[in-house]
């Protein structure tokens, strides 16, 4: 007990207990003593009640539900004045409990341990291990306890916790699961749960463990909300070895993997057990997340030069306000952003986050793109999609050949009407639809004095089987073709590809706008 200076009075003691689950068998030894040397009992009112065969005669402060701070307060206040003051809690004081109360109010009040009021943390059988025990041994193996009380702690981080702990395949206590007011949270704790772990998952539900009114249900994962869950009830959800044997919720510990516990002969000697080669599981031998990580992060840092082609879309030619200032911030200003002919912007930066300077352009809503020798695609605007019907067509060649590698660079042209306005004729590779079906031109030339239109080598493609013909001619192409060969070139040397020859050209139809 800590005195004051001389004249004052002795300064008393506060002590903070955790009774256990209310029975008196389970009440350690040192909280019955500290409720005997206590003059004041603090508690709440249901506490107070479970061990009021203790407490005859002393001072009892008792309250009701959300008065934590103020027994907390008056608990302080009395053994300021000199007394030897209990606070009670059932379970341990530490684990939801009134510990940190206490001491979080003695903190604002300028409390330190050398000069203040002494504190004694008096710990206690939790929920936990006493509906554990009824339960028969569920918790043998990792295990965490979640509170599903949102009054203090808000629901997002309650069930951030309720996923990783899932994730981590922990075993689960939940405490405060239900009450008169709070009825969907182990609803929602159920659905969380189900995403990463069987229906069929071992549930225990305990009520008022080792009191009156004492209850015990086994059951699972998908049917637990079938019982009646309430604030008195501690949910005990089982882990993925977790299993019920005659009655009993049990979780492995993992001696199974070394032992043979039928046999009185183990496989093992005991000096045996510990090497590392009976432990292929061990941080000795398995190379951890954490390991890998922190490589990743201590190594050197790369810088990449990134060239990359970012477009609205295929078919769309409208950048919007906030796309602008997407890009302008993504590259910055030591990157540079140059328009091209072909309807797209090249970007050219140096970074050191490639992968994560995409996924924010896609995130963004834009079209990306490698640069250099690839297949690049080129369609009209279908007269601001009023001419509509091929463009699911242009989209599927895009999406399943768009930034493939091929010996040179291999542009497509897309015409959604017979105008070709954007002049798709000219390109390695063109396509005109017109009147329901497709035009195809093969070994187009854009630049230059000998510039030509492609070859016409086939009318009326069936729209489905566009794809498949395309393929075939880029397939050829990318296995046949040599570095740096332009499709026109190739196109002249091999005299066929894909199924079309070279020299054999179609004679056109006059074409309208809108066929």
């Amino acid at each position: 007990m800590n005195s004051g200076k001389r004249g004052e009075k002795m300064a008393g003691k506060l002590f903070v207990v955790g009774f256990g689950p209310g029975s008196v068998e389970h009440m350690t030894k040192r909280a019955r003593e500290a409720i005997e040397e206590s003059d004041v009992i603090v508690g709440y009112k249901t506490y107070v009640d479970l061990v009021v065969d203790l407490i005859a005669g002393k001072e009892v402060i008792s309250t009701g539900m959300t008065e934590e701070v103020s027994r907390a307060q008056e608990a302080i206040k009395q053994a300021e004045r000199g007394k030897n003051v209990a606070v009670i809690s059932s379970g341990d004081a530490g684990l939801y409990g009134m510990a940190g109360l206490v001491y979080e109010v003695l903190i604002e009040k300028g409390w330190r341990k050398e000069d203040g009021i002494e504190v004694e943390i008096v710990p206690g059988i939790s929920a936990i291990h006493s509906c554990a025990a009824l339960l028969g041994a569920p918790i043998m193996h990792d295990a965490c306890t979640i509170s599903l009380s949102d009054h203090l702690t808000p629901w997002h981080v309650i069930a951030k916790r309720i996923e990783a702990a899932a994730a981590a395949d922990f075993v689960i206590a939940l405490y405060n699961p239900k009450s008169g007011r709070r009825t969907q949270q182990i609803v929602e704790a159920q659905r969380i749960l189900l995403t990463y772990r069987s229906p069929h998952t071992p549930v225990g539900l305990v009520k008022s463990a080792y009191r009156e009114r004492q209850h015990i249900v086994l059951t699972s994962l998908g049917d637990m909300l079938e019982h009646d869950i309430g604030m008195l009830t501690t949910v005990i959800i089982g882990n993925s070895s977790t299993f019920v044997y005659d009655g009993l919720m049990i979780t492995p510990r993992g001696y199974e993997r070394k032992y043979k516990l039928a046999s009185a002969v183990q496989p093992l000697k005991p000096h045996e057990r510990l090497r590392p080669e009976a432990e292929p599981w061990s941080l000795a031998n398995v190379r951890t997340i954490a390991e890998e990580a922190y490589e990743k992060v201590s190594a050197p840092k790369q810088i990449e030069r990134l060239e990359i082609a970012i477009s609205p879309g295929v078919t769309n030619k409208t950048l919007t306000t906030k796309q602008m200032i997407d890009i302008a911030r993504i590259v910055g200003e030591k990157g540079t952003i140059t328009y091209t002919p072909d309807h797209y912007l090249k970007v050219t930066m140096e970074t050191e986050r490639p992968d994560e300077v995409v996924r924010e352009l896609l995130e963004a809503g834009l079209t990306v793109a490698p640069t250099g020798n690839v297949f690049v695609m080129k369609a009209c605007d279908f007269c601001d999609g009023e001419k509509k019907d091929a463009i699911p067509y242009a989209e599927q060649l895009y999406k399943q050949f768009g930034g493939m590698e091929l010996p040179k660079e291999l542009r497509l042209g897309f015409n959604g009407c017979g105008m070709a306005c954007y002049g798709a004729v000219h390109e390695d590779i063109g396509i005109v639809y017109r009147k329901g079906a497709f035009d195809l031109f093969l070994g187009g030339k854009t630049v230059g004095r000998n510039a030509h239109p492609g070859q016409l080598v086939a009318e009326g493609i069936h729209p489905d089987q566009l794809i498949e013909t395309i393929a075939r001619i880029i397939r050829q192409y990318k296995e046949e073709g040599y570095a740096n060969e332009r499709f026109h070139k190739f196109f002249e040397r091999k005299k066929e590809v894909g199924g079309f020859v070279y020299g054999e050209t179609l004679k056109t139809e006059p074409a309208a706008c809108g066929e």
